[in-house]
């Protein structure tokens, strides 16, 4: 896979990360921000996960698509954050092309993976709001399996797609990407070959999965809040919109940040603008997910402190 320039056939084989700013003593600040996010992220989610899978009280459908979440967040924030940290404490902003690939690659599937799962526990929600005495059957652990599973299957070959689109591409110097990691809008900004099918692979199949995800947490939604407000007791519509909460939290921040960055075509984008929004849904979301699911849980609650109250009588 060559870079060519239009005039001399050369072969390049390394990108410029540009990443967030150039400025020394901001790369300095932000590079101990970003680790103390990337250990925050990491650390509160392996916590999460931990509790789920040895707390008994926490093996349900809704946990069980929780540790799903947790683990997709840990992954996505390692493909990303050493990286960037390295690039900020030693201002070597290099990336060899297969490394870019890659990355990319592990990147749009964990980002795919996670919007889906969020569609997913939505479903779960409703099922668990809406029916609850047949909650046990309509979210068996095989359906749950399956459910979790499709995720990850559909977004292994939907992210598969678009890596190889991109890897076919030729590009053009400078070889500057204006991002601090591997990304489809940057790396069709650079090429010099004709993205029409990318763009139209964007527009279409991935516009068409947004739009099935987006719209199944909408429907989902829409019949949980029906349902919440004709329950006969304020106690009741407290509780049933309690555990709803913190999952419509996340999705409008996942959701909204993401939709922003990709569905639209490639021209309107503001590449310097959208690292914030990038920032957002690869960085902070995946260190505020555990707090916003474990703040306002009970049952969180009292497993970190069961766990808690396990360790100190061990010492």
């Amino acid at each position: 896979m060559e870079y060519r320039k239009q005039s001399n056939q050369t072969t390049r084989k390394e990108f410029i990360l540009l990443g967030l700013t150039d400025e020394p003593r901001q790369q300095i600040a932000l590079f101990w921000l970003f680790l103390a996010i990337y250990m925050i992220a990491v650390g509160g989610n392996a916590v999460i996960s931990i509790l789920v899978l040895s707390d008994s009280k926490l093996h349900t459908p809704m946990y069980f698509f929780l540790v799903n979440l947790s683990i997709l967040d840990i992954c996505m924030t390692t493909v990303i954050v050493p990286k960037m940290l390295y690039c900020l404490i030693t201002g070597e902003k290099t990336i060899s092309f297969h490394v870019c690939i890659v990355q990319l690659y592990c990147f749009a599937f964990l980002v795919s993976t996670e919007f889906f799962l969020l569609a997913v526990m939505a479903i779960d929600r409703y099922v668990a709001i809406c029916h609850p005495f047949r909650y046990a059957n309509f979210m068996s652990t095989r359906i749950c399996t399956t459910l979790a599973a499709s995720s990850w299957g559909f977004s292994f070959f939907h992210s598969l797609l678009h890596t190889v689109l991109i890897s076919n591409l030729s590009f053009c110097g400078p070889y500057q990407l204006q991002q601090f990691f591997c990304d489809i809008p940057p790396l069709l900004k650079l090429s010099c070959s004709d993205t029409t099918t990318n763009e139209l692979l964007i527009l279409t199949e991935s516009s068409l999965c947004t739009l099935v995800a987006v719209m199944t947490v909408i429907v989902s939604y829409v019949r949980i809040i029906y349902t919440i407000l004709n329950m006969a007791t304020k106690e009741g519509r407290r509780r049933a919109f309690s555990t709803c909460v913190s999952h419509l939290t996340v999705v409008t921040l996942y959701y909204g940040t993401l939709v922003f960055n990709y569905i639209r075509p490639t021209s309107s984008y503001s590449l310097k603008k959208d690292k914030v929004m990038t920032v957002m849904y690869t960085i902070v979301a995946p260190m505020v997910n555990p707090f916003i699911y474990s703040l306002r849980n009970k049952q969180v609650k009292e497993a970190l402190r069961s766990q808690f109250h396990k360790l100190q009588r061990q010492r």
